[in-house]
């Protein structure tokens, strides 16, 4: 059975995807959609993990739904200008 939920993809263009979901009640996975295998170096330090997908979810099954909307330039987040009448970092003076 499918597990279905929409997801917000951001490549190559922001858009709307149908996408499949790991089974929450797999006994190998335990919901997580794989299973992570951490390993070490020769001194036996962690040194990373492999992962390794569970048979319950299928991380290709997607279906596209529609492309968002890009912003207007106008609406782009730009970075604010400073207040002119805001105190520089904090005050040494006592609240009282």
């Amino acid at each position: 059975m499918i597990r279905l939920r929409i997801e917000v993809v951001h490549w190559p263009r922001r858009a709307l995807v149908l996408t499949d979901t790991p089974r929450p009640d797999c006994v190998d996975c335990d919901g997580n959609g794989g299973i992570e295998y951490p390993y070490g170096d020769e001194n036996g330090e962690y040194a990373g993990s492999d992962w390794e997908p569970c048979g319950c979810w299928d991380e290709t099954r997607r279906w596209f739904l529609m492309p968002l909307p890009r912003r207007p330039r106008w609406l782009r987040r730009r970075k604010a200008a400073p207040d002119p009448w805001a105190p520089d970092g904090y005050s040494n003076e006592p609240p009282f």
